[in-house]
């Protein structure tokens, strides 16, 4: 399975590719680190393993998937990375506050933020999507 860590599965149809095996890092994030948001699966997983490669420390921020979560954590540690999680609600401001005082009590300083968090309300028509369910999207 080109582009997919072993022994880590998703959930989601098709399986995203997240680890691509051709990219090589260059060292161009040595010493940083990174909080991303909605870090545990998708664009996150995938942003986190490639800041991984580039020697970026990584916090990865997410709702309540502790399990994808876990599985992001792995793969960027496979790349010597040091990977944290931080389970938290970041559409209350006061938690916002509160992650970034964690991360950089945990790792001393933060330097990159990826704010890739976000809900979305599938419908059949973009139409059906209420002013509500648009505010909560961004």
């Amino acid at each position: 399975m080109q582009g997919r860590q072993p022994g880590i599965e998703s959930e989601m149809a098709p399986e995203p590719i997240y680890d691509d095996e051709n990219y090589q890092g260059a060292g161009k994030l040595e010493g940083k680190v990174a909080l991303i948001t909605g870090g545990d699966s998708g664009i996150g997983r995938a942003v986190a393993i490639a800041f991984a490669k580039e020697g970026a420390n990584i916090a990865i921020a997410y709702l309540d998937e502790h399990e994808d979560t876990e599985k992001t954590v792995k793969a960027a540690k496979a790349y010597s990375a040091e990977a944290f999680k931080f389970a938290t609600d970041i559409s209350q401001v006061e938690n916002c506050h509160q992650l970034v005082v964690d991360v950089i009590a945990e790792f001393g300083q933060l330097n990159i933020l990826v704010n890739n968090a976000g809900k979305q309300f599938p419908q059949e028509d973009f139409l059906d999507i209420s002013p509500e369910q648009l505010r909560e999207t961004f």
